[in-house]
């Protein structure tokens, strides 16, 4: 019996904006692999030099290890993307809109520098656009 290959493509709305924050998120979380205190400075951080760094201080490493996270969340949206996850794009809705709430939140707290509101404005929109198409998709019978 042969067996079906399955085709690998981006089939609607809902997937694009999956696989477009995909791919954002694997090339930020690979710019933090690379250049970490760039990433520090586009969060609006104050760069210190790691040579003038305590040795207690982890900055670093955890703008370092937030990276790889971001790089992997980057690989398994784009696979979920391209492998038409609908269950899995139905689960980030809720969660990137939890992730806005918590990114707001620690700039009204004064725990995080203003720029954190472009994380949480990012995670609203996609969570909108991908819930909107997902909406969408449901009316028409898809």
């Amino acid at each position: 019996m042969a067996s079906k290959k399955k085709k690998l493509n981006i089939r609607d709305g809902a997937g694009w904006s999956i696989f477009i924050f995909g791919v954002l998120a694997l090339l930020l979380g690979l710019l933090g692999l690379l250049k970490p205190e760039l990433t520090l400075q586009m969060l609006g951080f104050d760069v210190i030099p790691r040579a003038e760094r305590p040795a207690s201080d982890y900055t670093i490493a955890f703008i370092v290890a937030s990276s790889m996270a971001s790089f992997n969340v980057g690989v398994y949206y784009i696979l979920a993307a391209l492998n038409d996850l609908k269950a899995f794009y139905r689960w980030t809705v809720p969660f990137r809109g939890l992730t806005f709430l918590v990114f707001t939140t620690l700039v009204i707290l004064k725990f995080a520098p203003a720029r954190f509101l472009g994380i949480g404005l990012w995670e609203l929109t996609g969570a909108i656009a991908t819930g909107l198409a997902l909406y969408a998709q449901t009316k028409k019978g898809k």
